[in-house]
């Protein structure tokens, strides 16, 4: 099996349109990880991904008469500006079905580029069926973004690239995987010429469907996927790729937001290029494998497979890479509500650095502050932090990795309403479009009260919502019906403790 696809691969047609980028020494990297580790630069494309590749090598390889009638894909980004462009050097025309919801600059660069954009649905799904719709309604070709052996072909040329470039032996290589083509196309030429070389998958522990299908030992739908590193954000991995990798993978590394968001810094630390959250998946990967393997001193390689960022996501980014790179620690202090009280705390903390402090007077005999401070050692720190300050009679809860703390309750400290009954409080994902908000309180109960409302905007397709709502405990059975109605992702926080320490 190996062995066919490394003859497409070494058949595959991709340098028209794309070109070889380099492996370029990361040298920040490699002293924080004691290691040699190289960055292959798919970010440097025409179309700033790897996807490129691909997208031409599939076009490219189907007979004329047929390809004439027409391209049809379905994208929210990398793959469509692949699609567009080799679709406009080979002089075909092709349609783009984009969720509404995606950033317009991806938008634009498609039409730029020469392709037709079709805006449908919320949700890459939604996409994906008016694409399918689409082909099977004009007999246009549905050129698959990752499930398709001329597809992975394409994208195997990078693993020839590596070789070449980096002739002595790999200890490992880092492959990011959304829906596995990428993954699939290396691993097939690296294990065929270097066997020894490990091939490690990294994909965001919010959209893991590669380590579903392992522990299934099938491709299995994940019921919803995260929105964040939207390039890997897919349910299911594919036939074809998972048919190649399967048993023959040295690891799948599945690796959060905020180790993303940190990853995206020390790239852009060691090249001045800010990677989009995918583009900086194997690096967040080779960072988590190097710590749990107590570090490796052999060469190592990162594909940084891409640069298509949104820049209203950057501020989101900044925040959480504190997190993830474990600089920051967040923590609930319970005070005396009395005079000197935040004067001792403060005398309490030493000379750390405080980059955060939230607190409003509330009356009574006790206040919460919220506090940040940077760290310098990562988690052993943050728990003699904590063990410090109980032991001089504080109360304290690591709000470090809670997400209701880090993404609303750090901005929202100072209000509360302790006589409120019957107050729910839910975290939504609401799509980034027109008419979201006014279906939520359209589809309310006149008799239901907002008594808590919070959004910030992150340049994603989903907008982040905390929200509280007052319901009278005889209309429980309808506030569950009127959830499943709206259709909106959403997680209870009603006994968060974030939430019970600052705003109940």
């Amino acid at each position: 099996m190996l062995q066919s696809m490394v003859e497409r691969i070494l058949r595959a047609r991709v340098y028209d349109v794309a070109r070889e980028t380099p492996l370029e020494q990361a040298p920040r990297l490699s002293a924080r990880l004691s290691s040699r580790v190289w960055l292959k630069r798919e970010d440097l494309q025409p179309v700033f991904s790897f996807k490129l590749r691909g997208a031409y090598n599939k076009i490219v390889s189907l007979p004329a008469e047929q390809a004439a009638r027409g391209l049809v894909a379905a994208s929210a980004g990398n793959h469509a500006q692949g699609v567009a462009l080799a679709a406009s050097k080979l002089g075909y025309p092709a349609t783009i079905a984009m969720p509404t919801t995606t950033p317009d600059i991806k938008v634009q660069a498609v039409r730029a580029l020469g392709g037709q954009v079709v805006l449908h649905g919320d949700t890459y799904d939604d996409a994906w069926a008016e694409a399918v719709r689409i082909s099977l309604e004009t007999g246009a070709v549905f050129i698959h973004p990752y499930d398709d052996l001329d597809v992975i072909a394409g994208q195997g040329t990078i693993a020839v690239e590596i070789l070449r470039q980096h002739p002595e032996p790999i200890d490992a290589l880092f492959v990011p995987c959304g829906g596995g083509g990428l993954l699939a196309g290396v691993l097939a030429y690296v294990k065929s010429q270097r066997p020894d070389t490990r091939v490690v998958a990294v994909e965001p522990d919010d959209a893991a469907c590669l380590h579903a299908a392992v522990e299934a030992g099938a491709p299995v739908r994940l019921d919803r996927v995260g929105i964040f590193t939207d390039g890997a954000a897919v349910r299911q991995v594919g036939d074809e790729p998972f048919r190649i990798v399967q048993g023959r993978l040295d690891g799948v590394v599945r690796v959060s937001v905020d180790e993303i968001c940190a990853a995206i810094q020390d790239l852009f630390e060691d090249t001045r290029v800010l990677a989009e959250p995918a583009g900086a998946l194997a690096v967040a990967g080779m960072k988590q494998w190097c710590a749990s393997e107590g570090g490796a001193p052999g060469a190592l390689v990162a594909i940084q497979s891409g640069a298509n960022m949104n820049f209203h996501r950057l501020r989101h980014v900044s925040e959480r890479a504190e997190l993830g790179e474990q600089r920051e620690a967040i923590f609930a202090v319970t005070i005396p509500e009395e005079n000197g009280s935040f004067r001792a705390l403060c005398t309490a903390l030493g000379d750390r650095t405080v980059t955060e402090f939230n607190y409003r007077f509330a009356g009574g005999v006790a206040a919460q502050v919220f506090v940040g401070l940077q760290l310098k050692r990562g988690r052993p720190e943050r728990e003699e932090i904590a063990s410090e300050l109980r032991a001089a009679g504080y109360r304290v809860v690591d709000m470090t990795s809670n997400e209701l703390a880090v993404l609303h309750t750090r901005h929202m400290v100072g209000g509360r309403a302790p006589d409120l009954r019957r107050e729910r409080v839910l975290r939504f994902e609401f799509p980034e479009r027109p008419g979201a908000l006014r279906r939520f309180l359209e589809l309310m109960s006149p008799s239901w009260s907002i008594t808590l409302f919070h959004y910030r905007n992150h340049g994603a397709a989903q907008g982040r919502v905390l929200a509280g709502i007052h319901v009278p405990s005889r209309d429980d059975a309808a506030f569950e019906a009127y959830l499943e109605k709206l259709g909106y992702p959403y997680v209870n926080e009603t006994d968060n403790e974030a939430y019970r320490l600052f705003l109940r």
